[in-house]
């Protein structure tokens, strides 16, 4: 299974869409304090479970407790703030992002599958 791993600084932010060159990312800004958020997060972790590993990376990003991570996907990107929200990067720019009650299991699988990384097979 595919981790859920906190970007907690913007260097981790940079290393996330560089990253992207390789496989797709997708960002999750969330919101504890929000019912919404916390929903979709239960819609991430169910997306993700579902997935081969490595085809994907996926990355949270808390904004109370980061904001600064969260202002700088913003501006970098070029999209405006919402919690909760998917952005999907893939060779470092958005190829697909969901907010609010779009934040679903399937909204995530039809959002991700196009984009994935194939895993390498041995001859």
């Amino acid at each position: 299974m595919s981790q859920l791993i906190p970007l907690v600084d913007v260097p981790s932010l940079d290393a996330a869409i560089d990253e992207s060159r390789e496989r797709p990312v997708l960002l999750f800004k969330h919101s504890f304090n929000c019912g919404v958020s916390c929903d979709a997060l239960d819609e991430l972790r169910a997306h993700i479970e579902s997935q081969v590993p490595g085809v994907a990376a996926y990355r949270v990003i808390t904004v109370q407790t980061h904001r600064p991570v969260s202002d700088a996907v913003s501006m970098r990107l070029g999209i405006r703030h919402e919690t909760p929200q998917a952005i999907l990067l893939r060779d470092g720019r958005v190829v697909w992002k969901a907010s609010h009650f779009r934040v679903t299991a399937s909204e995530l699988d039809r959002g991700v599958s196009p984009h994935k990384r194939r895993p390498q097979v041995s001859p």
